[in-house]
């Protein structure tokens, strides 16, 4: 991978050999499009805007690739993603300066990405010794008489990967490692605001051996090749992760064939009367404002005993407070831009509105083009859209609450079901909380925001259909598949 002069509106930054991968060779499509810094708009360079005539290309080549290709069986699956595993972290400071540069990362969480990321590939590599059948009980009905048989899991086909801008590499390597190991080709297309951390990582999953003619990268619009792609005949999984309303667009253009979708969450995170005070405080900040609050588990609502309501409230706005706002390439930086300052004015009108029906502001609330100051925000009004819908942004809701019943009650009045957290020295207490929170997870004595790639990931509700995590995924990205012989008489 190498670093070329750039545009004289940006610094050197790493560009791909080309604006898309499809067909096994790199292709600058017919259009462009350009990718720019949110936090200054400096451009970056330019990708190819995919049309759809081209997602049509690198799906049919991707799916001639699988049915026709040559083999590629699991234990070369494993070692290229082995391999890939090590490549990321040798490649650590370009893909770091990838990411932070088109995306909304600082330097610090685009460094730690980069090692989830290699993680992922690691767990996807593991499983490819894992993809085993069993032998069916042909004996256990008479009309089974004198028949064997036995299931093995295959892979689906083609997958395509739609991801998202705010972990532009772990969430492409949750789809894409998953997929690969599984013996699937993928079609990808990433978020429009950050193809070029996608683009780079392919560059690194075809240097690490993974055939060329089973990857495809087709950067461009939602509307454009996101369409195109999930209605192509020839994909037979959609793996999305992104917004409700879009995901419920995915759904209808892709029809009838399977989805794996992960749409976000509006997490609640519950602090009892016994708990750790400080602590939990502390990690409710670090849970609701990591990545400028552009999180699927950032912590939005926190729901505090009234008994130590006051307290806490000053603890979280004290360390909110203390967090440093400011560019992402400096290392002292905690909070960056959001990705556009399109959607820091979209931050900064829901939190005008809750305010105006009556909320305080307790800290926080001004916006500077991309970027919003860290927001606590308390007697917000049930219907106020910083309590009801995902705010995707560096907002904290804190309302106390008098009983565990109630707690519990509004945690779950939310039409997502991510993710959840408790503080309580109580374990008998929290398992009961756990037991009756309506979400994906529970983090017990921590908060909403935690998660390892290992563990099967979603939630009910809007917050998606099946499981991601590496197993759940290259499960969902196979198919069982029955061989029975009848044995002569």
């Amino acid at each position: 991978m190498t670093t070329v002069e750039s545009p004289p509106t940006a610094q050197p930054i790493w560009r791909p050999p080309a604006g898309a991968l499809w067909s096994g060779r790199w292709v600058d499509g017919a259009s462009a499009m350009p990718v720019r810094d949110p936090e200054d708009g400096s451009l970056l360079g330019h990708v190819t805007d995919t049309s759809p005539a081209e997602v049509d290309q690198a799906a049919t080549g991707v799916a001639a690739a699988v049915t026709s290709g040559e083999e590629w069986p699991a234990w070369r699956r494993r070692e290229a993603l082995d391999a890939a595993a090590r490549l990321v972290l040798r490649q650590r400071e370009v893909l770091t300066e990838v990411m932070s540069r088109e995306g909304c990362k600082t330097v610090r969480e685009a460094t730690a990405e980069v090692s989830r990321a290699a993680e992922t590939l690691r767990l996807s590599a593991q499983q490819t010794g894992r993809l085993t059948g069993e032998t069916l009980p042909f004996s256990d009905t008479s009309r089974g008489a004198g028949r064997l048989g036995w299931y093995t899991r295959e892979p689906v086909g083609v997958v395509a990967a739609i991801t998202p801008f705010n972990d532009p590499l772990n969430l492409v390597a949750h789809k894409v490692g998953p997929a690969l190991a599984a013996g699937n080709g993928v079609v990808l297309k990433p978020a429009e605001a950050t193809p070029l951390t996608a683009l780079a990582f392919a560059e690194i999953l075809l240097d690490a051996g993974v055939p060329a003619e089973r990857l495809a990268v087709v950067p461009g619009t939602g509307a454009g090749a996101g369409r195109a792609l999930v209605g192509h005949p020839l994909v037979d999984l959609v793996s999305f992760t992104g917004g409700f309303r879009t995901g419920n667009e995915v759904a209808r253009a892709a029809g009838a064939k399977k989805t794996l979708m992960e749409l976000g969450g509006n997490n609640a995170v519950l602090v009892l009367d016994d708990a750790a005070r400080e602590a939990a405080a502390h990690a409710v900040v670090a849970g609701a404002f990591g990545v400028a609050g552009q999180n699927c588990l950032s912590v939005q609502r926190v729901f505090v005993s009234s008994r130590i309501a006051d307290r806490f409230i000053r603890d979280v706005v004290t360390a909110t407070e203390a967090l440093r706002v400011g560019r992402k390439a400096d290392p002292r930086t905690d909070i960056g831009p959001l990705i556009s300052e399109r959607e820091a004015r979209r931050v900064q009108e829901w939190v005008r509105e809750a305010h105006e029906a009556g909320a305080e502001v307790r800290t926080g609330g001004q916006r500077e083009g991309a970027f919003h100051r860290p927001t606590v925000l308390t007697g917000v009004p049930a219907d106020a859209k910083v309590m009801t819908e995902e705010i995707f942004g560096p907002v904290l809701v804190i309302e106390p609450f008098k009983t565990v019943d109630e707690a519990i009650t509004r945690a779950n009045d939310t039409r997502y079901g991510l993710q959840a957290g408790i503080f309580t020295a109580a374990l008998e207490t929290a398992l009961d909380v756990a037991e009756r929170l309506r979400v994906g997870a529970v983090m017990i004595n921590d908060s909403s925001d935690f998660r390892i790639d290992a563990m099967p990931f979603g939630g009910p509700k809007r917050s998606g259909v099946g499981r991601e995590g590496v197993r759940y995924a290259v499960e969902a990205m196979t198919e069982p598949k029955i061989v029975a012989v009848r044995r002569s008489a």
